[in-house]
């Protein structure tokens, strides 16, 4: 070790996310789903009986960090690989190495891959009988759906976890963590910071704990004290991700107004104004699955059978949401909008459940008629049960007349086709009193 490396200290160097990397479960930040109190992962990893691992998730998530802090409480050794410049060759050497250190030292070995899905056939084939055979604890990395990018052989036998974009109130905890640590965060340092600084960086987070720290951490050290205090502003929050903020409250009226006009455009038909507003609810950091209940909501309520797609192409984009995650999800999401936004308009489901409802609470004793109750049971034949029930398939059109309403409510009518859609749809009733 020369004079440079002996004074060398990687708290000077590395940025504030590097320095503040978890040592810890306890100091450990968001997914209490696999790492609360009596989660399968946190036995595990206190009982030092991890098995091998895929870390499925969103950037920010601490994929990485998970991985080094198995690392730190389990007394397995420790590698890290690169995907891209780990060859064969090279995963050879390790598996090797681990497998002397078992044997000779009963050390085992965790080998971490961020970003696993740069790997390819011949590597993932390279590690597999090593992963088999228990040689090493393989813990993989990665943003991208692992069904799609790792072989079936290695994904069945490690155990996928999936992280989840980290809340606002654990993006706040993050940065007041890293701005009050004295060893490896910004502590030493007087600073104040502005409420609508702390909302713009937790924002635009948008999950990503990495990046809000970065943001801080640049505002920081680029603000001069005055009288010994850093002061840091919107505008200076603003500067430190390079985004202006926008005018958006989660908890506020404006909120609420940007919610309204973004289900009044789809309503109302304008496409440009409901991809405006799906913009601003995303670049505001709300939560997707708070726009995409919205999406589907009016998909049926504003839609419906006028085009029956839309609410399939919302569904659609819901999934592609719990797959993809943000950024990628912005397109499906898109599309479900436009579907709605170009789509005819009709409300006859939701004012026809709603009259039947109101109808419901009003008059709650209706009886089912003999001829449809359930005949199957014994004795109840000789009840009366089915007698007179005609089935449908076998006349004209699978369709034939008869009463299906209770005696009291059968000259109700709860549902009114709208006309709409190209394929009329709605208009298909079959009813002879229509």
């Amino acid at each position: 070790m020369d004079l440079f490396s002996a004074s060398f200290d990687q708290n000077q160097v590395a940025p504030l996310a590097e320095r503040m990397r978890p040592r810890t479960l306890d100091e450990y930040i968001g997914q209490s789903h696999i790492l609360g109190p009596g989660k399968l992962l946190r036995r595990a990893v206190e009982a030092d009986r991890v098995t091998s691992l895929i870390l499925y998730g969103p950037p920010g998530t601490g994929k990485t960090s998970l991985a080094y802090v198995i690392s730190q409480q389990t007394s397995s050794r420790f590698v890290k690989i690169n995907a891209v410049a780990a060859g064969v060759k090279e995963l050879r050497e390790i598996i090797q190495d681990a497998t002397d250190q078992l044997h000779l030292y009963g050390k085992r070995t965790l080998v971490f891959c961020d970003e696993v899905h740069r790997f390819n056939k011949g590597q993932q084939d390279a590690l597999l009988p090593a992963v088999e055979n228990g040689t090493i604890t393989f813990i993989g990395a990665t943003t991208e759906n692992p069904f799609f990018e790792l072989n079936s052989a290695l994904l069945s036998r490690s155990t996928l976890f999936r992280l989840e974009t980290l809340s606002a109130e654990e993006i706040r905890r993050g940065l007041e963590l890293a701005l009050h640590d004295r060893e490896r965060g910004l502590g030493n340092y007087k600073v104040e910071i502005e409420p609508a600084a702390w909302e713009h960086w937790i924002n635009y987070a948008n999950g990503d704990l990495r990046r809000a720290l970065n943001a801080l951490e640049l505002a920081v050290l680029t603000t001069a004290p005055v009288e010994g205090v850093r002061r840091i502003d919107l505008k200076t929050a603003e500067e430190s991700i390079q985004q202006r903020a926008l005018r958006y409250d989660k908890s506020g009226d404006y909120h609420y107004d940007i919610i309204s006009a973004f289900i009044k455009s789809m309503r109302g038909s304008d496409p440009d104004a409901a991809l405006y507003w799906l913009a601003v609810l995303l670049e505001s950091g709300e939560d997707p699955r708070f726009i995409m209940r919205r999406i589907l909501v009016h998909a049926s309520e504003d839609v419906g059978l006028a085009d029956p797609l839309a609410m399939l192409q919302a569904q659609a984009a819901a999934n592609a949401l719990e797959w993809l995650g943000l950024p990628e999800a912005r397109i499906p999401m898109a599309q479900a909008v436009l579907a709605i936004a170009t789509a005819p308009k009709s409300n006859s489901v939701i004012a026809g459940i709603d009259s039947a409802l109101e109808y419901v609470r009003l008059h709650p004793n209706g009886e089912v008629p003999l001829h449809l109750r359930d005949s199957h049971y014994p004795g109840a034949k000789t009840l009366g049960h089915g007698k007179g029930y005609l089935y449908p398939h076998p006349y004209p059109g699978h369709w034939v007349e008869q009463d299906y309403l209770p005696s009291i409510v059968k000259d109700q009518v709860f549902f009114t086709p709208s006309g709409m859609g190209k394929d009329q749809f709605e208009n298909r009733r079959r009813k002879s009193k229509d």
